[in-house]
């Protein structure tokens, strides 16, 4: 049974950067596609990132293309969510998530974190 724990979050002023770790046991986090996703206070939940198995292919929210990166540490069993220029509006609590490599990133996949507190305010 795969288990995932997230780690990085905290307060940081607008302009700052987080880097987030997703550490996986249970099994190895590179046969799977990995998600980043997020939820504000009073709104939904939304996807940030996905990397495909092996890191082939990696898709962004268009809010945070550009200033976001993820990427996969194999030997360390890891997916990380670098965030750079950080904004008020990236505040919320990030989750990663993970599914077998054919179901792709999406609200429904198999495997969740308890997600890691994120506030960006000066």
């Amino acid at each position: 049974q795969l288990q995932l724990v997230e780690s990085g979050g905290g307060l940081v002023q607008p302009g700052g950067s987080l880097r987030l770790s997703c550490a996986a046991s249970g099994s190895t986090l590179d046969y799977y596609a990995i998600g980043w996703f997020r939820q504000a206070p009073g709104k939904e939940r939304e996807g940030v990132s996905c990397i495909s198995r092996f890191g082939r292919v990696t898709d962004y929210l268009d809010s945070v293309k550009g200033r976001f990166t993820t990427s996969r540490d194999i030997a360390k069993n890891t997916v990380y969510l670098q965030m750079t220029s950080l904004k008020p509006e990236d505040t919320g609590v990030y989750y990663c998530a993970a599914s077998p490599p054919w179901s792709g990133c999406n609200d429904s996949m198999n495997y969740w974190g308890e997600g890691t507190l994120v506030t960006v305010s000066s």
